[in-house]
């Protein structure tokens, strides 16, 4: 079962450029730390998947073991993961954000 958890991850990462693991939808986030990524990611204006895995705990904790990262969101852009804002808002001070999106979306 884990496996198959696991495949379907791999699948859901490899499939979109920039992936957000939260708690809702883009049009009905269930916590202000899924809004605020939703958000963060709306700025660019890059396409980006929201998956909500509020009611799949086996996924959250498949997750969770896979990132070493316990919270949600968890956010992954082209197939590597970030953590969610407190990892994201340092980096977009840098100004890290626009040249790692331009890559992964080849621009």
């Amino acid at each position: 079962m884990a496996d198959s958890i696991q495949d379907e991850i791999n699948k859901e990462v490899a499939a979109h450029k920039i992936l957000i693991y939260g708690k809702g939808t883009k049009q009905m986030p269930m916590c202000g730390f899924t809004r605020e990524t939703i958000q963060f990611f709306d700025k660019y204006g890059y396409p980006f998947e929201l998956i909500d895995v509020l009611s799949q705990p086996s996924k959250r904790e498949a997750l969770a073991k896979m990132t070493n990262w316990p919270t949600l969101p968890k956010v992954f852009i082209d197939g590597q993961f970030y953590g969610d804002t407190d990892v994201l808002d340092p980096m977009a001070a840098k100004g890290e954000i626009e040249p790692l999106l331009k890559k992964a979306f080849g621009k």
